[in-house]
């Protein structure tokens, strides 16, 4: 199958933000008097949305709704002022120039709150030009619910079979293998190999470029076929 489009997760797969991420969280926790946690603990309690964040960081007897509210709202102000560490892997920039080059839509999925989600496209990977950007919305299920990546496909004409799906967790795996997208896990991002394997990944890179290889390799039998 010839690839037509690459679509990436966000946070741990173009972007390094966990230490805004923690420290905006750890924030809104101290204001509130409840316990914080190492920025290492954060590669586990992301990436799920907002509110699911907030609820694995509270302590268990803290986690009502109303608590899980209050705490979240904080943490959007505090998150706001907070991008100061974030910054693209490695790799990133020299990979979103190869794909501009190529006959590739590429495109952004995030659980990420949509409006913090385009605000940090437009600072950090501004240069280039994305087919679609979505973050979570509510009138959009959160991943891994296919519904977002299936309405991107749907918006570029281009059959869910034709997504290269690239991403740093098992719900961006699951994500893809539902959506009918090849799923790609990261290896530089906030989550295992085991996590990724599990989760479905048919394909693991250890840097930006080995997705290149990948595309490159795909033409190449698409070719002898």
């Amino acid at each position: 199958m010839r690839f037509k489009a690459v679509l990436f997760d966000l946070d741990g797969t173009l972007l390094n933000t966990l230490e805004d991420l923690a420290d905006s969280v750890n924030a809104s926790l101290e204001k509130f008097g409840f316990p914080t946690h190492p920025v290492a603990a954060y590669r586990y309690f992301v990436g799920d949305g907002l509110m699911n964040t907030v609820l694995r960081v509270l302590p268990d007897n803290r986690r009502d709704e109303a608590t899980i509210k209050m705490v979240a709202a904080v943490q959007r102000k505090e998150y706001d002022n907070r991008w100061g560490k974030t910054h693209a892997y490695d790799g990133v920039p020299e990979l979103l120039d190869s794909l501009e080059k190529q006959d590739l839509r590429v495109c952004i999925l995030s659980n990420k709150p949509d409006d913090f989600t385009r605000a940090i496209v437009k600072r950090f990977l501004g240069k280039w030009k994305f087919a679609a950007v979505q973050g979570q919305k509510g009138d959009i299920p959160m991943k891994p619910d296919p519904s977002a990546a299936i309405k991107i496909a749907r918006k570029l004409g281009i059959s869910r079979t034709q997504f290269v799906y690239v991403g740093d967790t098992a719900t961006d795996m699951q994500t893809a293998k539902v959506a009918g997208m090849f799923p790609v896990g990261v290896l530089w991002g906030f989550r295992t190999q085991g996590e990724l394997i599990s989760g479905g990944a048919k394909a693991l890179i250890e840097n930006p470029k080995d997705l290149l290889d990948l595309l490159k390799l795909s033409l190449e039998l698409e070719g002898k076929k």
